[in-house]
This record gives C-alpha cells, structure tokens and sequence, in this order.
C-alpha cells in the first residue's frame, strides 16, 4: 500500500527538481542606452513636434545578435491637462537602432525610460 504512494512522492520530487533547473536558467538580455534625444520644433500643417533618439545596444552577451522587442516608456506632459505615462514599442538591433515618437505641439517629455527588453539566448 506505502510502496505505490512512494514511487508517485519519488516521482514528483524528481519532476520538480527537473523544472526547478530549467525555470532556474540565466535569462540574458541586451544592454540597451539612449543616446542623441532631440525634440524637433513644430511642424506645420500638424502642429506636431517629433522626438528621436539613437538607442545603442549591447547585445555582447547575447548567443546571436538578431534582434528583439523593447520598450520606451514616457511621462508627458500637456497644458491643460493631467500627466500621463505610456510606452511605445520598438525592435532593437545590434549595434543601434533610431526611434521617434510623435507629440502635439502643446506636449513635452517629463521623462523616459527603457523598459520590457526581451531576453534573449545567452551566450555560452
């Protein structure tokens, strides 16, 4: 009666442990930096004004240099209104990349930020 319910406690230590080494493995992510921001005057008919900046990625400790997904977050700012926070979605590629975001001409960027790199295979 024991020996069956043994064998299955055995059993699920061991897949434990196995899921345990593998949720357990380095997670490798590129280092990424923000460099050159500027922030354009307006531009008519749109009233619009553009941010752009260069992105330098380090991806040295990645297995392979392709690429992936990125976050910019910002914090804007606008007359007349209430802060707000929202991040734009970007692909990084070794050695940089130039992003732009579009604002209103009422609009500023408080802040900026990177975030939500996708990791990528880790060099071994």
């Amino acid at each position: 009666m024991y020996r069956p319910c043994i064998s299955a406690l055995l059993a699920g230590i061991l897949g434990f442990i196995g899921v345990t080494q593998a949720v357990g493995r380095e997670v490798c992510r590129p280092a990424l930096a923000v460099t050159e921001v500027k922030f354009s005057k307006w531009r008519l008919p749109s009233m619009e004004r553009r941010w752009t900046a260069v992105v330098s990625v380090d991806a040295s400790r990645c297995a392979l240099n392709s690429g992936g997904y990125f976050e910019i977050g910002f914090a804007r700012q606008k007359e007349n209104a209430i802060e707000l926070e929202f991040r734009e979605q970007f692909i990084w590629l070794p050695p940089s990349v130039a992003v732009s975001v579009d604002f209103w001409a009422d609009e500023a960027v408080e802040s900026y930020w990177v975030d939500n790199v996708a990791p990528c295979t880790c060099r071994d």
